[in-house]
């Protein structure tokens, strides 16, 4: 399996995900700075978190329109797996790829700590290493991770399957006491209608191996090198 991940200016987990890549595969990563025009033959293309342009005008919206951003909307569109991490969510969204928004945390400050996620859906390439219903410890950062769509947008995701994660509490229940920035239903990850692309808020990168203090988010990698090899 070949990964590349797109470099930004401000990325700052981008080579936090090529370690955990590499790891995964076994083999290098391909580093694309956003300026370039192509992406390398690649499995699976990452945008990865941070503060993209210092997150000005709005977070991840004028890292959507960057130069590579036309090669991942074509490599998406032809069905190449897409990970949009934090940051690589909200451009995954303000480039449409994905439906609804991020905005501002519901308490208005950054958030950055440990948060127990529900696995919604474990049928896709990203989450079959999971359990279906299962409660897993992943890092949050960020300041805008509040999910915002319609009700109607709400539903008819919710009816495709297309919700991948929500915050629970660490025995399962999504309520509000678990909602840390206000996501409506506690929303935390979502796949578009293909299930070929994901954004979530939460870092996997940040929790994949036992020294760093868990190996939850292992599972995401290993499920796309097991899906994509």
């Amino acid at each position: 399996m070949q990964a590349s991940v797109i470099v930004f200016p401000g990325s700052n987990s981008d080579r936090d995900v090529q370690v955990s890549l590499k790891n995964a595969t076994g083999n290098e990563v391909n580093m694309v700075w956003h300026g370039d025009s192509d992406i390398p033959k690649s499995d699976l293309i990452v945008l990865p978190g941070g503060f993209s342009y210092g997150d000005y005008l709005r977070s991840g919206a004028i890292s959507a329109k960057s130069n590579i951003m036309k090669a991942v909307i074509a490599a998406a569109n032809k069905g190449t797996p897409i990970l949009g991490i934090c940051n690589g969510f909200q451009i995954l969204t303000e480039a449409g790829l994905l439906p609804g928004t991020l905005t501002r945390n519901a308490n208005l400050k950054f958030i950055c700590k440990d948060v127990y996620l529900r696995v919604e859906n474990n049928e896709t390439i990203f989450t079959k290493r999971y359990n279906e219903g299962a409660v897993i410890r992943i890092p949050v950062s960020h300041h805008d991770g509040n999910y915002f769509a319609d009700d109607e947008t709400l539903n008819a995701i919710e009816a495709n399957g297309q919700v991948a994660f929500r915050y629970a509490t660490k025995d399962g229940a999504v309520n509000d006491d678990a909602n840390i920035n206000g996501s409506q239903r506690n929303i935390a990850g979502i796949y578009n209608e293909s299930k070929n692309i994901l954004g979530l808020m939460p870092h996997p990168e940040r929790l994949d191996q036992a020294l760093l203090g868990g190996t939850d988010g292992a599972h995401l990698f290993n499920s796309l090198v097991e899906s994509l090899a």
